[in-house]
């Protein structure tokens, strides 16, 4: 019974796609976003640190981030490692 009370209390958030135009009912674009990523953690068998873990999970990000804004994710990381060692402000990925 309380589960049924949670879906109705979500019922207008649970349809979005139902209600407004351009809204897709399946998250098939992030699960898209996200494969590359997936795809390398397996093959690579995952990190063997905490630090490993963060930087994969750091560069993995920038990475995706700048393939979705049409950028070079090689120039990014040149400039941004550039810009640190000069001690100058990182580029900005917004």
């Amino acid at each position: 019974m309380c589960f049924n009370r949670n879906l109705l209390k979500r019922y207008d958030h649970l349809f979005t796609f139902i209600f407004k135009e351009g809204v897709s009912p399946t998250n098939n674009i992030a699960e898209r976003g996200i494969r590359p990523a997936v795809q390398w953690r397996k093959i690579c068998f995952g990190n063997r640190s905490d630090n490993g873990r963060l930087l994969t999970a750091r560069l993995l990000t920038v990475t995706r981030t700048c393939l979705l804004q049409g950028r070079n994710p090689f120039e990014f990381l040149v400039e941004a490692i550039s810009s640190y060692r000069c001690g100058n402000s990182a580029p900005s990925l917004s």
